[in-house]
């Protein structure tokens, strides 16, 4: 696991460390500014950010919101000397909040916890390759997929669009189901991401997707089934 730790008191952030006993790759920050840094301009990513509360220059909360918009599932554990931020950890998320002197036992839990979730989210994503890298990417993050001209395009919010080597059939039979269906020859739809349904058109992230007279009774069907479900 990778785990990010930023505190400004660097005795409490070597003592932190220890306490993983080298288990796990952890990467030490002074300060919000370095770890905004790689975040942003060099796309680092953690599987794991624990954050000081108190620090002189940019507090844990504000790092902590501006990671949350720069990376919208972060998963954030806030760690001090207070108990007194609890409410505002719990706005931004933060799957735990551990008060110093922090106990092992304590945060091997939250570990424990992280790679369950982990493992879960692995489950539940599309696993892709491009030249020669593989990755993958959470059923919840992902609009639809597109193919044309022998590449797979997947279309994410927040305008990310990621190339796959694969055939779209391929990628069909990994994901279609329950969260996606097939709605025509070069798309895949994720169900739960329709606005809006007209006619042979689906409205995906402000996009309009065709589907075909061959998918059309299935993808009805399906639609109506997500709304009962969202209604419900």
């Amino acid at each position: 696991m990778k785990i990010a730790i930023c505190d400004d008191c660097r005795q409490d952030a070597l003592g932190l460390k220890a306490l993983l006993n080298g288990s796990h790759d952890a990467v030490l920050y002074s300060g919000a500014k370095q770890l905004l840094e790689d975040v942003k301009s060099r796309k680092k990513r953690y599987d794991l950010y624990l954050i000081d509360i108190f620090m002189d220059t940019v507090s844990g909360l504000e790092l902590a919101r501006q990671l949350r918009e720069e990376v919208e599932d972060a998963v954030l554990c806030f760690i001090s000397s207070s108990d007194e931020f609890y409410r505002e950890a719990y706005d931004l998320y933060a799957v735990q909040y551990l008060l110093k002197p922090i106990r092992r036992e304590n945060l091997e839990h939250l570990i424990e916890y992280v790679s369950q979730r982990m493992d879960k989210d692995k489950e539940n994503a599309l696993w892709f390759r491009w030249r020669g890298q593989a990755g993958a990417i959470p059923y919840g993050k992902i609009l639809y997929v597109s193919s044309r001209e022998h590449t797979v395009f997947i279309h994410c919010k927040g305008g990310r669009v990621q190339e796959c080597s694969a055939k779209l059939n391929e990628i069909a039979a990994q994901i279609c189901g329950d969260v996606f269906s097939r709605c025509h020859q070069s798309f895949i739809v994720n169900m739960y991401q329709v606005s809006s349904m007209d006619g042979n058109e689906l409205m995906v992230g402000g996009q309009s997707i065709p589907v075909s007279r061959r998918y059309l009774a299935d993808i009805r069907k399906r639609y109506q089934e997500v709304l009962f479900e969202v209604m419900r």
